[in-house]
């Protein structure tokens, strides 16, 4: 410790000379490695006996020494056997006090003896998750995170480690289950989030992780929880768009190429290389198995416990433990609706907890409003949607209400009917789709949406003239009878009547249909080396009848009485013909006495309308083709109408095709008030002080103002603009050229302007 200032930086400016001959030849150097590696220990060895009275050169020393020690170790492991250890223990006795830039030295240290493999990822881990828990140093600790995320990235690179990918969420769920009210836990989630966003926790065991956070006791930790569950997916689908953008970026022909003509350097090498690297993980990934990615809602063990629990610890605690703002208690809120809604939850007191917030004056009351779509499904008692639906119509939706409420209102209670039509009664929606007569054209488009969605779903309670052609025809052909609470559509095959109706066109023989369809199939798979056929086994001459039944002849004997067959046919045929006349009368009769019995009709009716191809027969591989076929066609010739007609399919197909897992936004609700224009403070100032808009009263063209406001902006103008601005001595010579022209070349001018218009201007396409 006694040794000269200009001796002491000259031995530390020999250690990256000796680490780097070391590195080359570890056995010729041994000896100036033990010698370094004796300082070492003696400076530790002082350290530890007084660590705040060490001065700067021996800690700056002690620093040059662990970064060159940890650097050579994989070299010499006999002789470094107890540096990780002294490290450890330096870090975990000492981190509180330590000088900064050596407490960093010391990790970086660790993580790279974790690199050389020195020591193994759980020790790593075991040392820094502690510290990071602990330690006041805000610095310190996002290191610590930054260095743990990257060794469980690098373990699980080449494949999925789950022995130590089990012991870490292990460990992050009883940080959390330990002590709820405890901040600690916030790491916790912060590790299980990025994980999942980079697809390498992607199970149960992480997503319970996030269940016990949202079920904490503390605000912090609760709200990254909730948040996890409501956007944790879309930021994974985020960063996978990422990179494989980042990889398909990569051109290497023109990489390549610059190689070979430019001059050659390490860099442009290096370059080159970690594109191929590039290109060849990316050719890795298309050959993988494509990742059963599934969403962290449908991963949890238990969604009817988890949502009463977040409903009656956060939302309705008759003692909150924690204390959630309006802003976090939204967001618990719509994890609640999107897991009732979702899986279809009975949660009946949540409907109640929606009723004092139904209000235009609640702040907001569009994210309540959505919330209350988002629990809605057609497994809710219409009676406890049927108050909420009146509410929101009482409050928001009348003729003294503003525009934005109404288009609001009327969006949230088309929303609510989308997912449970029988919510609304038969007087309030004849009173609500009167608004589609309105001025506003949000306030008009939401009546029109809920004008659409029942002439679906429930066109019995519209009025006649209110019904349409479409929903007419159909209320007629099903008798008005509309759908039950509870009631479930059976599966069936998309457009098999419009094959069955095409079979029946062509008069196609089911049996000869039948085997056309299966030849290729045949074919394709007699080609296949697995298969050798049947082999075909020849008696010696005598025959072996093989039947079961007295019944079958032979073959013969039935060529010979096909004939006589089909004139019996005939005959019977004739019989059955007579008879089936015979028997009309009493037929009507008893259809016209069975009549009375409704769901017996409506049962019959609704299996003659299915149709029996499917369980008749098997559908062949041509009859699927030719069913797809069907399908495309019939899409092309549905996208065909007016535009009017096409307007309804679509708002029709938004309402009812919308997939359960899409969330829904505060947006949706307000409707087209989102995107209207909104008052700037001086417009405001200027309507309250009387003073007219300016510009109502510009009467200026509209070519005016565009130029105006092209000028404001920078912009330039035409050439055609340019010419009329131009000075009249600059134009004089042209004029008088065109002046003095003469008739053959005015001839070949007007000609040429004749042309030039028929090819479509100056730039058209010329021979065209």
């Amino acid at each position: 410790m006694k040794r000269k200032r200009g001796a002491l930086e000259k031995v530390d400016a020999d250690l990256p000379n000796l680490q780097h001959k070391i590195r080359s030849d570890p056995t010729s150097y041994q000896d100036e490695f033990i010698n370094q590696y004796s300082q070492y220990s003696s400076l530790h060895e002082l350290f530890l006996q007084s660590p705040s009275t060490t001065d700067d050169s021996g800690i700056v020393r002690l620093r040059d020494l662990i970064d060159f020690v940890s650097h050579v170790a994989d070299c010499y492991p006999a002789l470094t056997k107890g540096f990780a250890g002294d490290l450890i223990g330096l870090l975990e006795r000492h981190h509180e006090s330590l000088d900064a830039e050596l407490r960093d030295k010391i990790v970086g240290s660790l993580v790279l003896l974790r690199k050389k493999e020195v020591i193994d990822s759980t020790t790593l881990l075991n040392t820094l998750w502690p510290l990071l828990v602990s330690t006041p140093s805000k610095s310190l600790r996002a290191l610590l995170f930054q260095k743990i995320l990257s060794d469980l990235r690098t373990s699980n690179s080449k494949a999925t480690n789950h022995k130590l990918n089990k012991r870490m969420q292990t460990t992050c769920y009883n940080l959390i289950a330990s002590d709820p009210s405890s901040p600690k836990g916030l790491w916790a989630v912060k590790l299980a989030r990025e994980m999942w966003k980079k697809q390498i926790w992607a199970d149960s065991k992480a997503v319970s992780i996030m269940e016990v956070a949202a079920l904490s006791k503390d605000a912090k930790v609760v709200t990254s929880g909730v948040r996890f569950f409501l956007g944790g997916d879309e930021e994974r689908e985020e960063a996978a768009d990422e990179e494989s953008d980042e990889d398909e970026n990569v051109d290497m022909g023109k990489l390549r190429h610059q190689a070979g003509v430019n001059k050659k350097t390490g860099k442009r090498d290096k370059e080159l290389r970690a594109a191929a690297a590039k290109v060849k993980r990316k050719e890795r990934k298309k050959k993988a198995p494509h990742p059963l990615n599934f969403s962290a809602l449908h991963l949890l063990h238990d969604p009817q416990g988890f949502a009463e629990k977040l409903f009656q610890q956060h939302l309705q605690p008759s003692q909150p433990q924690v204390r959630l703002n309006l802003e976090q208690k939204l967001l618990v809120l719509q994890l609640v609706s999107r897991l009732v809604g979702l899986h279809k939850l009975t949660l009946i007191p949540l409907y109640s907890y929606f009723i004092k917030y139904l209000t235009p004056r609640q702040p907001s009351v569009t994210s309540f409003l959505a919330s209350l779509a988002q629990s809605t499904h057609n497994l809710v008692p219409p009676d406890v949607l049927e108050p909420l639906v009146q509410k929101i119509a009482n409050e928001f939706v009348s003729e003294a209400a503003a525009a934005e409420v109404a288009s609001a209102g009327l969006n949230g209670i088309r929303e609510v009917c989308v997912r449970q039509p029988l919510a609304m009664n038969e007087t309030l929606l004849q009173d609500l789709v009167q608004y589609r007569k309105s001025k506003d054209k949000g306030v008009q488009m939401a009546a029109r949406g809920l004008l659409s969605l029942y002439r679906d779903v429930g066109a019995e309670m519209l009025k006649k003239r209110d019904r349409g052609r479409e929903a007419a025809l159909k209320l007629r052909a099903s008798d008005g009878q509309g759908a039950r609470f509870g009631q479930v559509e059976g599966g069936e095959i998309e457009g098999l009547e419009l094959l069955e109706k095409w079979k029946e066109e062509q008069g196609l023989d089911a049996e000869e249909d039948e085997a056309k369809g299966w030849e290729n199939w045949d074919a394709e798979s007699d080609d296949s080396d697995s298969s050798a056929g049947w082999i075909n086994v020849e008696s010696d001459g005598e025959e072996i009848d093989i039947s079961d039944s007295e019944d079958e002849k032979p073959k013969k004997a039935e060529k010979v009485n096909v004939g006589k067959a089909k004139e019996s046919d005939k005959e019977n045929e004739d019989a059955e013909a007579d008879e089936k006349k015979a028997d009309e009368p009493t037929k009507q009769k008893s259809e016209h006495n069975t009549a009375s019995l409704e769901p017996e009709a409506a049962l019959e009716k609704e299996e003659a309308r299915l149709s029996n191809l499917a369980t008749t027969r098997i559908l062949t591989p041509a009859d699927l083709a030719k069913l797809q076929e069907l399908r495309i066609s019939a899409a092309v010739t549905s996208a065909l109408p007016s535009a009017k007609r096409r307007k309804l399919q679509q708002q029709a197909q938004q309402n009812s095709q919308r997939h359960a897992d899409d969330p829904l936004y505060s947006n949706d609700i307000e409707g087209l008030a989102s995107l209207s224009h909104k008052a700037t403070k001086e417009e405001k100032l200027r309507r309250a002080k009387g003073e007219p808009d300016e510009e109502k009263n510009d009467h200026r063209s509209t070519t005016a103002r565009r130029k105006e406001k092209k000028a404001s902006e920078g912009k330039s103008t035409t050439n055609k603009e340019k010419a009329r601005k131009k000075n009249f001595l600059m134009t004089l010579g042209k004029a008088k050229r065109k002046g003095k022209r003469s008739l053959q070349e005015h001839r070949k001018v007007l000609k040429a302007h004749v042309d030039r218009s028929k090819r479509g201007g100056r730039r058209g396409n010329v021979g065209r």
